[in-house]
């Protein structure tokens, strides 16, 4: 069983750091085409450089301020019970060691790009990328909370955006000119995160189906086959909407950069060289 905060927490950290992807994707692409290449990450611009990798400490910060919650506050600290692990809390200890993947993954992108210790190729990153998708997709996939029913659907739906997020972090790294692959990684991070946006305020909020309640605080459970069956269909046209809403702004976003950001010098070289 899940909440309300433990599905916002980090489906706003997936969010912010997916929409800034597409943006920087599309601005990075409109401004030069020829020179692009795919990034796990954007710098952000501007204040002199203090804030160049802000998106890695929002990974490193929000992921180890959410592990503190899932491994220390959730648990009242009573991590062990008779020598082995709180059997009350293993959901919280599972969703701890996903959290510390991203934090290493944070951390290791930020020696890398900062240091000289730790100098690694942004293929090497996106595979770590992958690495750390892969670990929450298993996660999900092998919950020790039995999520059944109604639940269970939703968290389905959510194993299959963590492995859109596998996929394109493989791609960027096999095909690191590609356009589409780096935009497909902001797009499938920021789907995540607005499901899990969805999943909160439906299973958890002001949203459940009618004839669906949780009960005893511990399974959400539907009156009648029929109002389960409408809870489901009811998420499918969720992430449609989901989908269809983000591949629009998507393109609002494409046709706002590239008049802006676009450099008609290059536009013309290329012209003339294909000519």
């Amino acid at each position: 069983m899940g909440s309300f905060p433990g599905h916002v927490l980090p489906g706003s950290l997936f969010l912010a750091i997916g929409a800034w992807h597409v943006w920087c994707s599309i601005v990075r692409y409109v401004s030069n085409p020829k020179s692009f290449r795919v990034r796990i990450w954007n710098p952000v611009p501007g204040f002199d450089g203090s804030l160049r990798y802000l998106e890695l400490y929002v990974i490193v910060v929000g992921g180890f301020v959410d592990l503190c919650v899932e491994f220390l506050y959730a648990t009242h600290l009573r991590i062990v019970v008779n020598g082995v692990l709180n059997p009350a809390h293993m959901n919280n200890f599972e969703h701890s060691g996903m959290l510390l993947m991203f934090f290493i993954f944070g951390v290791i992108t930020l020696l890398s790009e900062k240091t000289s210790y730790l100098p690694l190729p942004e293929g090497a990153l996106f595979f770590i990328a992958s690495a750390t998708f892969t670990s929450e997709y298993l996660l999900f996939l092998f919950h020790s909370t039995s999520h059944i029913g109604l639940e269970g659907y939703y968290h389905r739906i959510l194993v299959l955006l963590v492995g859109l997020c596998i996929l394109s972090a493989i791609a960027g790294a096999l095909v690191p000119t590609s356009f589409p692959v780096d935009l497909c990684i902001g797009v499938s991070v920021t789907l995540q995160g607005l499901w899990f946006y969805q999943t909160a305020f439906t299973l958890y909020g002001p949203m459940m189906p009618d004839g669906c309640t949780i009960q005893d605080k511990e399974q959400i459970k539907c009156s009648s086959p029929e109002q389960e069956v409408h809870g489901e269909l009811l998420a499918n046209f969720q992430l449609f909407a989901l989908v269809f809403g983000v591949l629009t702004s998507v393109a609002a976003v494409y046709i706002y950069a590239e008049p802006r950001f676009s450099r008609p010098d290059l536009v013309n070289s290329r012209a003339s060289g294909n000519a």
